[in-house]
């Protein structure tokens, strides 16, 4: 039973900076009306000679004039020059969505260190820069740098980027406007690239953290080292990060490490279908599957960026939602099923923060299969309470293997060692396995026969993962089936209503290969959820398939034949009812 939906877990503090905002002088507003600005709503912003027209409601911040500023990307602003420190310890700590903002800043030693190889560079002599270059560019922002007039401009993007992209496609350069030399090589790729090895974050911590919106400086976490805190949770992407990060880069990763600081990584994008935020899951569960998919690829990519290595938990930001609303509940569940997969596949942890009365979700479905589950959990709960305790939403017994962190308050601001930031507060009781992420046996074979107590090898391995996977198993995989092992096929078995037996007959390892997410798949499909099926099939009826994760004239026989054998539709399409029984063990 789902347990309705409370007020939100983040009751964001915005109404303090958006009166600060609005107490702004007239002289931080750098702006020069254009002629037509009138006539068109727009008015033309000029910096360093660089002009760029934007809205005419638009703030125009001049952030040397204003340094205690918060830099933030979930409304309508221009901001004048660099970020500071202690304007973005200001920023709310639970900031989340984005629309369409921009930021100028001087491209100088420091702007340098943020251009990397998604950086558009506009060509010589020229304000704009038509072509991305070589690499992929993080979702939610646009970043091109004008050398001809020596400054690096940043976009964030709500959900058109066509208005963003309009923005920048207006600018030109003036007679003021001076050239600087950028050299071929991203200053900021190779700073990324000098920073040593880390290990996996959060790691092995008990004890209290927080999460600010923005990474703090070196010397403001040097500063901290007076507090109680010794973890701390950073966006490290996501389409929905509300605040810029001027200072998170691989070296301040490896800086914070070393001084024994926790890192919680946090990827905050698609929200629930059922909220107002930008950018949202799809209600159709394929695409939502897909969405899962390709975020987590994102979070992987900035996490390899960072020197996060793999075996590090990285979590999805999916804020409070309704879970009552049965729709949305279900897309929800198939994205972070698919963000579990997708993290597991690349060798990364998987981990969700969400509203404690949201988590019900999720531990509603840990025992049935339906979905993959993720190996760690933080849940908002603003009770002040110092513990990982979710009850009545999540039972004790889920997640119990130091698998828990527990945001226990928020949007405070706590001064440490002279320095103040608005944080969240948590509560971490985290290890490092063994979950599912840690497993990477192999489950390929041609045939899967029966195994039982005493049966050693390949086989063993690939079930030992699958039952963890499922949150039944949590011993070492290591092909040796014992009585961990019997015990957890025995638990799975009596979960999807088959013969508790202990062995792993092909009706058990159908319903294994076949657990997780629902796509709908057809021939023409490609994946890692193609890849589940044919396997599930080889087990279900003992077929021939090449398991490549393409969904060609073999697999499409295979599906008519199951198919055939259940008295469903013989169609090749596989959809509810189709996954339904293969995660039936039938």
């Amino acid at each position: 039973m789902r347990l309705p939906r409370p007020p939100r877990a983040h009751l964001r503090a915005a109404t303090t900076v958006l009166t600060a905002l609005a107490a702004l002088s007239t002289a931080a507003l750098a702006t020069a009306a254009a002629p037509a600005g009138a006539a068109d709503g727009a008015k033309d912003v000029s910096y360093r000679g660089y002009h760029v027209r934007v809205p005419s409601s638009w703030p125009v911040i001049d952030l040397a004039a204003h340094p205690d500023t918060c830099v933030r990307f979930d409304r309508h602003a221009v901001y004048l020059g660099h970020a500071t420190d202690a304007g973005q310890a200001t920023c709310p700590a639970g900031l989340v969505g984005r629309t369409e903002a921009l930021v100028i800043e001087p491209l100088d030693a420091t702007g340098r260190k943020s251009v990397d190889a998604s950086t558009r560079i506009a060509p010589k002599g020229a304000a704009r820069a038509a072509a991305p270059r070589t690499g992929g560019a993080p979702s939610g922002r646009i970043r091109q740098a004008v050398p001809a007039a020596g400054v690096l401009v940043t976009a964030s993007v709500g959900a058109d980027d066509a208005a963003a992209q309009t923005i920048l496609d207006s600018a030109d350069l003036d007679a003021g406007a001076e050239a600087v030399t950028l050299s071929a090589a991203p200053a900021g790729r190779a700073e990324a690239m000098s920073a040593s090895a880390v290990a996996a974050q959060p790691g092995t911590y008990t004890g209290l953290g927080f999460d600010p919106c923005a990474a703090p400086s070196n010397a403001q976490m040097s500063a901290w080292s007076a507090s109680p805190f010794r973890a701390i949770g950073v966006y490290i992407s996501g389409i929905s990060a509300a605040c810029d990060q001027p200072n998170l880069t691989a070296p301040w990763i490896q800086t914070q490490t070393s001084a024994g600081w926790h890192i919680i990584p946090i990827h905050v994008g698609l929200q629930a279908p059922c909220n107002t935020f930008s950018h949202k899951v799809s209600s159709t569960l394929a695409t939502a599957a897909s969405q899962g998919h390709s975020e987590a690829q994102e979070a992987v990519a900035a996490a390899a960026a960072l020197g996060l290595p793999q075996g590090s938990v990285l979590y999805d930001d999916m804020e409070a939602y309704d879970q009552t609303n049965t729709a949305c509940s279900n897309a929800v569940m198939t994205f972070l099923s698919a963000w579990t997969e997708e993290l597991h596949s690349s060798g990364y942890l998987s981990g969700v923060y969400t509203s404690a009365t949201s988590m019900a979700d999720l531990a509603g479905e840990y025992t049935t299969g339906t979905y993959t589950m993720p190996d760690h959990i933080w849940f908002a709960r603003w009770n002040g309470k110092a513990d990982n305790d979710a009850t009545p939403y999540v039972p004790d017994e889920y997640w119990a293997d130091h698998q828990r962190i527990h945001q226990l308050s928020g949007d405070t601001d706590e001064t440490w060692g002279g320095v103040t930031i608005n944080i969240d507060r948590d509560y971490l009781d985290v290890g490092v396995g063994p979950f599912a992420g840690s497993c990477t046996a192999s489950l390929d074979f041609s045939a899967y026969g029966s195994i039982s107590a005493g049966s050693s090898g390949g086989p063993v391995s690939a079930a030992q993962c699958l039952l963890m996977r499922q949150g039944y198993f949590t011993g070492t995989v290591d092909g040796a089936f014992g009585s961990g092992t019997t015990s957890a096929v025995q638990s799975f078995q009596s979960a999807k209503s088959l013969p508790v037996t202990g062995t792993i007959d092909s009706h058990t390892w159908t319903a294994l290969l076949s657990a997780g997410t629902r796509p709908t798949l057809q021939s023409g499909s490609t994946g890692t959820d193609v890849k589940r099926l044919q396997r599930a099939l080889i087990a279900a009826r003992g077929q021939t398939l090449t398991i490549d994760g393409d969904f060609g004239p073999a697999t499409t026989t295979a599906v008519k034949a199951y198919q055939t054998a259940q008295g469903l539709t013989s169609d090749g399409i596989v959809g509810n009812l189709t996954w339904s029984a293969l995660q039936a063990g039938k």
